[in-house]
């Protein structure tokens, strides 16, 4: 069964930390590129990273660079968000995607095969 996972959302103060975490099938973890979005009330789903299957070319949204980091895990078949410095503008639903081809470059969220059903990050001011 096709399935993606993710937990370690919940509410933090401005500056605080969180590590997401987006657990996958086997079939899924093995895809080309696995990526991070998130959407914020009222707003649409952004991109926040990306990781391809070699884990060498990481893209990140300009919004949590430097703050964010993206990894995979090919043992525990997870893959992760580690936030520092977190932000109030930060505060959003966040979802994990995978897509089974990947040739390079940014891709929009309609371009990914596989969701997860997001874990909810608070930040407070």
């Amino acid at each position: 069964q096709v399935q993606m996972v993710e937990s370690g959302g919940g509410l933090v103060q401005a500056g605080g930390s969180l590590r997401l975490s987006c657990v996958a099938s086997g079939r899924i973890f093995s895809s080309a590129v696995m990526a991070w979005f998130r959407q914020a009330p009222g707003k649409e789903r952004e991109f926040v990273a990306a990781i391809p299957r070699s884990g060498i070319v990481r893209r990140y949204a300009d919004s949590v660079k430097g703050r964010f980091t993206i990894s995979r895990d090919y043992a525990k078949i997870t893959m992760y968000l580690q936030m520092n410095s977190l932000e109030p503008g930060d505060t959003a639903i966040y979802y994990c995607a995978a897509r089974d081809t990947y040739y390079g470059g940014s891709l929009p969220e309609t371009d990914y095969d596989y969701w997860g059903q997001g874990t909810q990050v608070t930040v407070s001011s």
